[in-house]
């Protein structure tokens, strides 16, 4: 049995769970960009989440969490969010942190989850890879609702979907920059 058994407990969690999003179907978004430089250069730069500011039209980067300083799993961050003069702050949890292949994060909002974000990378025989945006969003009830509220986004798939080009479309420019500089 599990910890939600008792009498009386279950309209309760039953509740909780739907404001929560547990059970409820998700949206999943891709989007994808050939970039002209290493997948080790692309995932240095995705990696260094303090700078994600750089590329992305919302997120304005992120704080390392007490005890951590990279992306690896299990790390901690505060993102750092904004669009106009709407400012909010989310937490950050690395899933997944692999060197030039893959790195994902979990995000909640007030304590709830909010999405899974992450960017897959596949080298390219021409030297160069292909770099995936991915976002899964994980919100429930109380989010949808209040979300557009705090960020000003109404339709959060549109918009995402955009900011993850324009996000992808920054970050190629910064590699292939990079890449240019250090051809070794």
């Amino acid at each position: 049995m599990g910890p939600f058994v008792g009498v009386g407990t279950r309209p309760f969690v039953a509740g909780c769970l739907r404001l929560s999003g547990v059970g409820e179907g998700v949206d999943v978004i891709e989007e994808a960009v050939d970039v002209a430089a290493p997948a080790e250069v692309v995932y240095g730069l995705l990696a260094d989440l303090p700078r994600m500011g750089e590329w992305s039209p919302e997120c304005r980067g992120a704080t390392w969490r007490r005890g951590f300083d990279h992306a690896e799993v299990g790390a901690r961050f505060i993102g750092h969010n904004g669009r106009g003069i709407r400012r909010w702050n989310t937490q950050g949890k690395v899933l997944t942190a692999e060197t030039g292949r893959e790195l994902a994060w979990d995000v909640r909002a007030v304590g709830l989850p909010d999405s899974h974000w992450g960017y897959r990378i596949e080298p390219r025989p021409d030297g160069g890879c292909r770099v995936t945006e991915w976002t899964e969003d994980r919100r429930g009830g109380l989010l949808k609702l209040v979300g557009p509220l705090a960020s000003g986004v109404k339709d959060r798939t549109a918009f995402n979907r955009e900011s993850m080009r324009v996000t992808l479309a920054r970050l190629k420019i910064a590699a292939e920059a990079a890449a240019s500089a250090d051809p070794g």
